[in-house]
């Protein structure tokens, strides 16, 4: 790779892509409806709508056909004007400091949750990912009693899967890092990126990308010494220069650097990744699920000798690059059937792989890791009834049927310019507002989360019923509630009456409002009242969650790192070489 792609990608981004975190306090990072809207007299507010509402807000281009059409089926009347607060649902590509600062909890959804970066930053995911290795091992050095019989460590909360789901999770040993995350270091540490130029040699491949950025933007690898010291060059020359040093967030350095996996799994020939999604449905109490999404293909053939970024990316941005993309689009997009068809016809046998390898070991894997991440960030991130979010999570399959995470993107593709997408991608957005809208109203009503009526295709990861209501002040169990399932999905369609939201922690919460039998809120039972009906005779009962024993053997659930300063610098033994 020539220095000059090592310039080029070291200049500053300039415009938000779709997959990409924005650099939320900068304004080259907005479009421009945005930085127009900032200008405008914070007094000049719009009058309240005199429409009957429900009304939603959604901004930018990504996938807005999808939800607006979500919406107005539902009756809701879309607003233009960003700056309104009387929305029930916005959805945006952008996230802005006042859409949270005027956020209403218990009464409005907020797409994106605000600290989403924790994950799907390179540099985010990275400190996460180390730091939840520390805390593992710290617990497992502090708690012996808790490892399996086998010897390996247990698996994150086995009881937070439902019986029923078929991605539930079998115990399993904890995760390690460097099972399923390239091995990464940070170009914005002075003692990590010196560790990094003293490893470099010429036999592995490496590829640096920023941290806030997708589509292939601003990313080249690095595979000789001359890339090397043109990389050490223009880095030493931003930090000598003054202008750069006062800069408040110093993009051209934030990158990473990753060893590179030559040997990718290929399909007739070409690279591909897999796009999955992770879905944060409900973020009180912590509703959280996996998706399947479809795989992404190069239109080239590989050759790990290429000098053409677009044989090594398969983002749809770097292969519309190609002249052939027209002809050849439908080739660049695989659905999860088509990828399980062939990696059955292809390899099955021959590699030994048991039969739709697809969706039992590899789809397992996916949520074991997925899984992994979320509890990583669990504590630390902002949660308010109202915030959902949906994270676009990259995988690679090596040649020898190794999975590894590649990188997690906020406000993941929603675009449908082929066949498999305009069949993957709604669905996808559409399950992901009806669990964002039975959740809501499930928490706000005090009701059980399970079962969801909306569930179809997702699959459940982590519910933090358990973990939320004693933190309110709640019952930890409440009791069922026996509104119809008609009535929910009625009652799911508006997202609550204007109620205020739960308080801070550490106030005293009420009980949450009765509810009559025809479903809607009502008074408080008074002594006198008769009880509600039991649980119909088909639903499950409610199982609390088992508690280890010390000497039981069984595996405990996974631990979470206390929460820590956000921009706080993590700490690092001192033989750390990296992830």
């Amino acid at each position: 790779m020539g220095s000059s792609s090592v310039d080029g990608a070291l200049s500053p981004l300039s415009q938000p892509d779709q997959d990409a975190e924005p650099l939320e306090d900068t304004g080259a990072a907005k479009p421009h409806a945005t930085l127009l809207e900032s200008h405008l007299p914070r007094a000049e507010k719009q009058p309240p709508s005199t429409g009957s509402g429900p009304f939603f807000y959604v901004g930018g281009t990504n996938g807005v056909a999808i939800i607006s059409s979500y919406c107005k089926s539902k009756g809701w009347q879309r607003l233009q004007d960003s700056r309104r607060e009387d929305y029930k649902l916005k959805w945006c590509e952008v996230k802005c400091r006042d859409s949270y600062l005027n956020f209403r909890e218990g009464e409005q959804l907020l797409y994106q949750l605000p600290n989403n970066k924790l994950l799907t930053t390179k540099i985010g995911l990275l400190i996460a990912l180390r730091e939840y290795a520390r805390v593992i091992s710290r617990v497992s050095r502090m708690s012996p009693c808790t490892q399996t019989k086998s010897g390996g460590d247990p698996t994150p909360a086995r009881e937070e899967l439902p019986r029923t789901s078929p991605g539930r999770l079998e115990p399993q040993r904890i995760l390690k890092m460097e099972e399923f995350f390239p091995e990464t270091y940070r170009l914005d540490i002075r003692d990590e990126r010196e560790t990094f130029f003293d490893l470099f040699d010429e036999t592995q491949t490496w590829i640096c990308k920023p941290t806030a950025s997708n589509q292939g933007k601003g990313i080249f690898l690095l595979r000789s010494q001359p890339d090397l010291a043109t990389l050490q060059a223009k880095i030493q020359n931003l930090e000598d220069d003054p202008a750069y040093r006062r800069m408040p967030f110093r993009t051209p350095q934030a990158r990473i650097v990753q060893r590179y996996i030559e040997n990718p799994l290929l399909l007739e020939g070409k690279k591909f990744d897999v796009r999955s999604y992770l879905l944060i449905a409900c973020a009180m109490p912590y509703m959280v699920f996996f998706g399947h999404g479809y795989a992404r293909l190069t239109l080239s053939l590989y050759d790990p000798h290429s000098q053409d970024l677009s044989g090594h990316l398969t983002n749809q941005y770097m292969q519309k690059k190609s002249p052939l993309y027209v002809l050849l689009k439908e080739d660049t997009v695989w659905s999860m059937e088509q990828l399980n068809r062939y990696i059955n016809d292809k390899f099955s046998k021959n590699r030994g792989l048991p039969r739709d390898w697809v969706f039992t070991t590899f789809t397992k894997q996916m949520q074991q890791i997925m899984a992994h991440c979320f509890l990583a960030v669990k504590s630390k991130l902002e949660c308010k009834l109202g915030y959902f979010d949906l994270i676009g999570c990259d995988f690679l399959i090596d040649d020898n049927f190794k999975v590894w995470l590649l990188e997690m993107n906020s406000n993941p593709a929603l675009h449908t310019n082929c066949e498999v997408l305009k069949e993957v991608i709604p669905r996808v957005v559409m399950e992901t507002l009806d669990l964002a809208l039975e959740t809501f109203q499930k928490s706000l009503c005090g009701q059980r989360m399970l079962p969801l009526l909306s569930q179809r295709r997702f699959v459940l990861l982590h519910n933090g019923e358990a973990d939320v209501w004693p933190r309110l002040g709640l019952p930890r169990h409440l009791p069922r509630q026996p509104a119809s399932g008609a009535a929910l999905l009625l009652r799911a369609d508006r997202p609550g009456a204007r109620r205020p939201g739960p308080p801070h922690p550490a106030q005293e919460r009420a009980r949450p409002p009765a509810l009559r039998p025809d479903g809607a809120p009502g008074r408080e039972p008074a002594a006198g009242d008769p009880q509600p009906p039991p649980a119909a005779s088909g639903d499950p009962a409610p199982e609390p969650p088992p508690q280890p024993r010390a000497d039981s053997g069984e595996p405990s659930p996974e631990p979470s790192p206390a929460p820590a300063q956000e921009d706080a610098e993590e700490r690092k033994p001192e033989d750390h070489r990296g992830s």
